[in-house]
């Protein structure tokens, strides 16, 4: 599986260099402030969490050890999730208690995309459809304001979605402010196998009210995955992209030039008997495998 390292170029993806030499160049730390496109060596890491470093809350033999191994060889790694039912210390204390110590700048989850996306608006006004805790995590970088929506964002709103919420954003979307989804599940189910409605189908109900299309912030979407590079201080030709499921993780990586590297791990068999565990560049059994991968080991 070690062969095609060099030289792997997508299809229709004209970005992602010619060459990619896959080994770091010493231990050059990776935030910078500016992204830095000249080499295209991949410098970091979109790692996802569930499949890749945890199955059902226990981590996977060898991640730890792997992403230990990863850091010390100076590469910038980003966590990715798609849960935005959480806040980010929430999630990081969840990773902490099965192990996994991660820093809060490497974490990346929907809300601290939609976070970063506002920051880029100094005068946005954000109307929130999601919970208490989320909300003050967003109102961080962009204050909620009463009138004059700028922006619609949905995300986990069980706790606090009535009618009269709902109808508010719908009014503000009509009105012209950007409608924006933190993730599309149309339902999740407990692990007692209850269901619930999810995220995505207040989207859609929006969508079609308002007859607007929303701005997705989660996985697979491109500008989730580039916003998450771009944090790293890398561009996407200098960033793998690892994950079990073909469709979010190996399709939102290939859409913005990273390298992808799929783990037969999580969703990994399952997609695959379903004829969907395609299109990343490399496969591996593990994370365990990815230093041994990036390193050009036999």
């Amino acid at each position: 599986m070690m062969a095609g390292l060099v030289g792997f170029r997508p299809p229709g993806y004209d970005r992602l260099p010619i060459s990619i030499p896959l080994r770091p160049d010493g231990r050059e730390t990776a935030v910078n402030s500016q992204v830095r496109e000249s080499d295209p060596t991949v410098r970091a890491l979109l790692i996802d969490i569930n499949g890749t470093i945890f199955d059902h809350g226990i981590a996977i033999e060898g991640a730890r050890e792997a992403v230990n191994l990863l850091r010390d060889r100076g590469y910038a790694l980003r966590f990715l999730t798609n849960t935005e039912s959480k806040t980010v210390e929430a999630t990081l204390e969840s990773l902490s208690a099965c192990g996994l110590e991660v820093d809060r700048e490497e974490l990346f989850t929907p809300v601290v995309a939609a976070r970063t996306l506002l920051e880029g608006f100094p005068s946005a006004c954000v109307l929130s459809l999601m919970s208490d805790e989320l909300r003050q995590s967003l109102a961080a970088a962009q204050p909620e304001q009463e009138s004059g929506p700028t922006h619609v964002v949905v995300g986990d709103c069980q706790d606090v979605l009535d009618y009269p919420l709902l109808n508010r954003a719908f009014r503000a979307v009509r009105a012209g402010a950007e409608l924006i989804a933190l993730q599309r599940g149309a339902l999740y189910r407990t692990p007692q196998g209850e269901e619930f409605i999810d995220t995505g189908a207040i989207v859609a109900a929006l969508e079609y009210g308002t007859g607007r299309t929303a701005r997705l912030l989660g996985k697979p979407s491109s500008e989730y995955f580039g916003l998450a590079a771009t944090s790293t201080g890398f561009a996407p030709g200098q960033t793998a992209v690892v994950g079990d499921d073909a469709t979010t993780d190996s399709a939102g990586g290939n859409s913005i030039g990273a390298t992808t590297i799929q783990v037969r791990t999580g969703k990994y068999a399952a997609q695959a008997a379903a004829g969907l565990a395609k299109g990343a560049a490399h496969t591996v059994d593990s994370i365990a495998d990815v230093p041994g991968l990036l390193a050009g080991a036999a």
